[in-house]
């Protein structure tokens, strides 16, 4: 008997939602973006109800707007929705990499160097939108390595407004070589099951977001609210 689980096919509508909300969070919709239920249907060649549903649901993670007299709109990048998602995730993060360092199997640790490998070529072709997604699967593995799959999951709705950031830091300086050796370094200390140094290396890669937000806000004043 087959016991394996058929992945089922998405909706229109999730379709539709999944590519809008990855376009906003890769800043290809860049923040203040006008949207148009209209122009969106023809895009993805669908009807306007499920463009109206993604709207609404992005709407209610506070990535799009909709605005009386002005449409739909992107959101503008919110300093104090950032700094909360911060506060979250450096706290399930910090917890997360303790765990992993008391029992993390094998597999975790290879998905973990093949990651790695993967950021070194990205670095050498300059390529941010993989190197913000393998950014996003390193901390991932963590997670799935530990059994928190659900966490991270539902730790990924709070995330929009952070991650826009990430990725405009990631566009705006190309020296991405502290952020993989951070990644390296975390690696290590999780297969010497080393949490205290582990934790501390967590820390100070979730917190330099802080210092670079006011960078990013003094250079790009027109995505931040």
């Amino acid at each position: 008997m087959d016991y394996h689980v058929r992945q089922q096919p998405l909706s229109t509508r999730d379709s539709v939602y999944m590519q809008l909300r990855e376009q906003i969070l890769k800043l290809e919709l860049p923040p203040g973006t006008a949207l148009s239920e209209n122009e969106t249907s023809i895009l993805f060649k669908v009807s306007r109800t499920p463009v109206r549903e993604s709207f609404l649901r992005l709407a209610q993670e506070g990535l799009v707007q909709v605005l009386p007299q002005r449409g739909t709109l992107v959101s503008l990048i919110d300093t104090a929705l950032v700094e909360e998602a911060r506060f979250m995730r450096e706290h399930l993060e910090r917890a997360v990499i303790r765990l992993a360092c008391s029992h993390f199997p094998a597999p975790y640790l290879l998905k973990l160097q093949n990651n790695l490998h993967l950021q070194q070529e990205s670095i050498h072709n300059k390529d941010n939108q993989s190197m913000f997604s393998l950014d996003e699967a390193f901390h991932r593995i963590l997670f799935e390595g530990c059994s928190k799959s659900n966490t991270w999951s539902n730790m990924q709705q709070m995330n929009g407004h952070l991650n826009r950031s990430r990725m405009l830091r990631l566009v705006d300086d190309l020296h991405w070589e502290n952020l993989y050796t951070q990644h390296r370094m975390m690696a290590e200390a999780v297969e010497a099951q080393d949490a205290d140094t582990a934790e501390r290396l967590m820390t100070e890669h979730l917190t330099q977001n802080i210092s670079d937000q006011a960078v990013l806000k003094e250079k790009y004043p027109h995505y931040y609210k």
